[in-house]
C-alpha cells in the first residue's frame, strides 16, 4: 500500500543579496513549506499601514495600483497571467507614472462631476422662483403676512396644506415643486413654523431686494450647466482612452508587485542577521535534491544548506511539531484529496487512503445511481468542466469526479437496462450481452421487483451484494488501521481493540462463519466458540494489554473491577458498531431500487401525459440527476466517512501547505 509521500527539512544559510532569488524560486516552486509559524504573505490584501508600508513599499505601490485599477474601471485579475518577477527600476517609475496620471484624472474627473452637479443644481435652485414677481422686501413689510421660503418633500405638501387649512397658503415654486413659499397671519407663524418644522422644511435665505429670476440669468445658468457636463463628459472620455491603452501595462505593473510584495513580507518575517537569512522548511524527499542543486547554482554557492530527516529534527522527536502530510497522485485519483483533507490529514508515515476513496466512491455512486443516460450527463459535464468549456458555480476543480461517476452510473445503467429513465431502449444491447452466455434476456441485472418469487431472490441477492461491498470496505478500513498502528510502533492498538488485529479477527470469522451456517450447513463446532471467544477477549481487554505491550505501568489502571465493566463496554461497542458498519451498507441497494422505482414513475407519467410526455421526460431527468445525485453524493461521502475513515483516522495529522504565489487583490473601492 502506497503511503504519504515521504518528506524532508532544509535549512538554508542564505546572504542578504540572495534572498530575493532564493524567495522567489520556492514559492515558483510551489513545493517548499516553511517551518516557521506564519501564514502565507498577506501584503496584498488590503491597504497597508504606515509601519506597514515602511517595511514593505511594494506593498505600497501595489495598493495605490489596485485603486488605480479600480478608478479607471479595469477588469480585476483571479490569478497570475504573467510569469512573476521581480520588479526592475524601469518597472518602478512605469508603475508610479500610471499611479500619477491615474490620480490626476480622477481628481479631475471628481471634481468636474462636482461642478456638474454644482450647476445643475444652481439652476434647479432659480428656476424655483421663476413664479415670483413680487419683490420679496415688499411682501415681508406687510404688517400682517409672514413669508417663508424653502424646500420640502413634495409628498408632504397634501398632508401640511391639510394641517394649517386656513391659517396659511402654500404655493409651490418650480416644475418639481420641491420649493414652496409659505404665507400666513402674523400670529400664527410661530404654529406655522412648528408644522413646517416638522414636515422637513427647510428655509432658504432669500435677499431682501430679490424679486424672480431674469431670463437672461436663467440662461446663463444653463449655459454653465451644459459646459460643466461637457468638461465631465471630456474627463471620462480621456480616462476611458487611457484605460484602454495602458490596460496591460498596469495590470502587468500589478502582478509584478503583488509578487514582490509577497516576497518582501515573507522576507520581514524570517530570522536574519545583518548579513544572512536563515529559512527553515519540509520538502518532499524526491525533490530535495534537485532543490538543494538549483539554490547551489541560483546563488553560486554562496547558500549554505543541511537537510534533515524527521527523525532528526528535535520538534518532532519531542512531539511539538507534526511532518506535514502530502499526498502524490495521478490526475484523477488527486481530484479526490480534498475529500480526504476536508475530514483530516492522515498521520505522516501512514498508508495513504486517497486510491481506496476513488475507487469506493466510483463504485458506490454507479451502483446507487445506475442509468446509461443520466450517467452519460455527469461524464459530459465533467468533460466540458475539464477541457474549461463549462463554469458550475466553482465545481470545477471536482471535473474527474464528475467524469469518474459518469462512467460508473454509465456502466451500472446498462446493466439493469436505464436509459434516461426508459427501460426498453436498451434491451436488444442486454439481449446480446446475456445471449452470449446462455438465453438472450433483458435488463442483464433487473432491479424492478415485479412481485415474482425470482424477483424478490434477485432482489435480496443484491442486498446481499451490497452488504459484501461493505464488508470489503471495513476491512479495507482494519487493515489501513493495523498498518498504520504498526508504521507508528502502537502495537498494542496494532494487536488489540475493535479496530486492532483482534477485533478485525472477531469480525471476519464471525461473518465467514454465519455465511457456512446459512450456504454450507455448518454446524458450530468448539473450535468456532474459542476462535470467536479469544478474539472478543483480546478485544474487550484491550486497554491493559496495550498497556501490558506498552511497558506502561501500572497494567489495571483504575483497578480490576473498572477494567471489567470497561471490558464489557467494549463488548457491546465491538458488537454494536460491527452490526451497523454491515448492515449500514443496504443503503445502497435501496438507494439503487429507489432510483429504479424513480425512473419507472417518470417513465409512466410520460405515457400519461401523451403529446406532452417528452417535456415531463425532460423535467424528470433534469429533477434525478441534480436532486437525486445530490443525495446519492451525500450518502456516499457519509458512507466513507463513517464506515471507512472511521476505522483508521483515530488521530490526524497536518496537511502540507507549501508556499505558493498568488494573485489577491485588494478589497474593491
Amino acid at each position: 500500500m502506497a503511503k504519504t509521500t515521504a518528506m524532508r527539512l532544509l535549512e538554508l544559510i542564505v546572504y542578504r543579496e540572495d534572498i530575493s532569488k532564493v524567495l522567489s524560486y520556492l514559492g515558483n516552486l510551489g513545493e517548499f513549506q516553511f517551518q516557521q509559524d506564519f501564514d502565507k504573505p498577506s501584503s496584498a490584501s488590503g491597504a497597508p499601514s504606515s509601519s506597514k508600508s515602511e517595511l514593505n513599499p511594494d506593498s505600497d505601490i501595489f495598493y495605490k495600483l489596485e485603486q488605480a485599477r479600480s478608478v479607471l474601471g479595469i477588469p480585476e485579475l483571479e490569478h497570475y497571467t504573467i510569469a512573476p518577477s521581480i520588479p526592475t527600476e524601469q518597472d518602478e517609475k512605469d508603475a508610479l507614472e500610471l499611479i500619477d496620471k491615474a490620480e490626476s484624472i480622477h481628481e479631475r474627473e471628481v471634481q468636474a462631476g462636482e461642478n456638474a452637479k454644482r450647476a445643475a443644481d444652481t439652476l434647479a435652485e432659480a428656476k424655483a422662483f421663476t413664479n415670483l414677481k413680487v419683490s420679496y422686501t415688499e411682501l415681508e413689510n406687510l404688517s400682517f403676512l409672514t413669508m417663508r421660503i424653502g424646500k420640502i418633500d413634495p409628498e408632504n405638501i397634501p398632508s401640511l396644506k391639510a394641517i394649517l387649512g386656513v391659517r396659511a397658503m402654500i404655493v409651490p415654486l418650480g416644475e418639481d415643486k420641491s420649493r414652496v413659499m409659505v404665507a400666513s397671519s402674523k400670529k400664527a407663524r410661530f404654529m406655522v413654523d412648528t408644522e413646517l418644522k416638522n414636515a422637513g422644511f427647510v428655509e432658504i435665505q432669500v435677499p431682501k431686494d430679490f424679486k424672480g429670476i431674469p431670463d437672461d440669468m436663467l440662461e446663463s445658468l444653463q449655459e454653465q450647466q451644459v459646459q460643466a457636463e461637457k468638461v465631465l463628459e471630456e474627463v471620462q472620455v480621456e480616462r476611458k482612452n487611457f484605460s484602454e491603452t495602458h490596460e496591460e501595462s498596469l495590470l502587468r505593473c500589478l502582478q509584478l508587485y503583488s509578487f514582490a510584495s509577497q516576497i518582501r513580507e515573507t522576507q520581514n518575517r524570517l530570522e536574519s542577521t545583518e548579513y544572512v537569512y536563515r529559512i527553515t522548511g519540509w520538502i518532499p524527499a524526491y525533490l530535495s535534491h534537485k532543490v538543494m542543486k538549483s539554490l547551489d547554482e541560483l546563488t553560486e554557492s554562496r547558500t549554505g544548506i543541511r537537510e534533515f530527516l524527521p527523525s532528526e529534527v528535535a520538534s518532532i522527536t519531542s512531539g511539538q511539531e507534526q511532518v506535514p502530510v502530502q499526498l502524490k497522485h495521478g490526475k484523477i485519483v488527486s481530484a479526490f484529496e480534498r475529500m480526504i483533507f476536508s475530514y483530516g490529514a492522515p498521520l505522516y508515515g501512514t498508508v495513504d487512503p486517497t486510491p481506496f476513496v476513488a475507487l469506493f466512491f466510483t463504485l458506490l455512486f454507479g451502483i446507487m445511481f445506475g442509468d446509461a443516460g443520466q450517467g452519460l450527463v455527469f461524464l459530459l459535464v465533467g468533460i466540458l468542466m475539464c477541457m474549461g468549456k463549462m463554469k458550475l458555480m466553482g465545481w470545477e476543480k471536482f471535473s474527474r469526479i464528475f467524469i469518474c461517476i459518469g462512467i460508473s452510473s454509465t456502466i451500472m445503467g446498462l446493466l439493469t437496462g436505464e436509459f434516461f429513465a426508459n427501460e426498453t431502449l436498451l434491451e436488444p444491447f442486454a439481449k446480446y450481452v446475456t445471449g452470449l452466455f446462455g438465453e438472450p434476456r433483458s435488463p442483464i441485472l433487473s432491479m424492478m421487483p415485479t412481485g415474482s418469487k425470482e424477483s424478490i431472490t434477485r432482489m435480496f441477492m443484491f442486498f446481499g451484494f451490497t452488504i459484501a461491498v461493505g464488508f470489503v470496505i471495513n476491512t479495507c478500513g482494519l487493515l489501513i488501521n493495523i498498518i498504520n498502528q504498526f508504521s507508528l510502533k502502537n502495537y498494542g492498538r496494532a494487536l488489540f481493540g475493535k479496530t486492532g488485529l483482534s477485533g478485525a479477527v472477531f469480525f471476519w470469522y464471525v461473518i465467514a462463519f454465519a455465511l457456512r451456517i446459512a450456504f454450507f450447513n455448518h454446524v458450530p463446532a468448539v473450535y468456532d466458540w474459542i476462535v470467536i471467544g479469544t478474539a472478543l477477549t483480546l478485544t474487550a481487554f484491550c486497554e491493559p494489554l496495550q498497556r501490558i505491550v506498552s511497558k506502561e505501568s501500572p497494567i489495571l489502571e483504575n483497578g480490576l473491577f473498572s477494567a471489567i465493566i470497561g471490558a464489557l463496554v467494549e463488548v457491546i461497542e465491538v458488537f454494536s458498531s460491527y452490526i451497523s458498519n454491515t448492515v449500514s451498507f443496504v443503503r445502497v441497494g435501496a438507494f439503487a431500487l429507489a432510483h429504479a422505482v424513480l425512473g419507472f414513475l417518470i417513465n409512466m407519467m410520460a405515457e400519461l401525459a401523451g403529446p406532452g410526455g417528452i417535456l415531463v421526460l425532460i423535467l424528470g431527468n433534469a429533477i434525478v440527476v441534480v436532486l437525486e445525485g445530490m443525495i446519492v453524493a451525500i450518502q456516499v461521502v457519509r458512507l466513507q466517512y463513517y464506515e471507512f475513515f472511521s476505522k483508521f483516522f483515530t488521530e490526524t495529522g497536518r496537511e502540507f501547505k507549501p508556499f505558493r504565489f498568488e494573485y489577491k487583490p485588494v478589497l474593491k473601492f
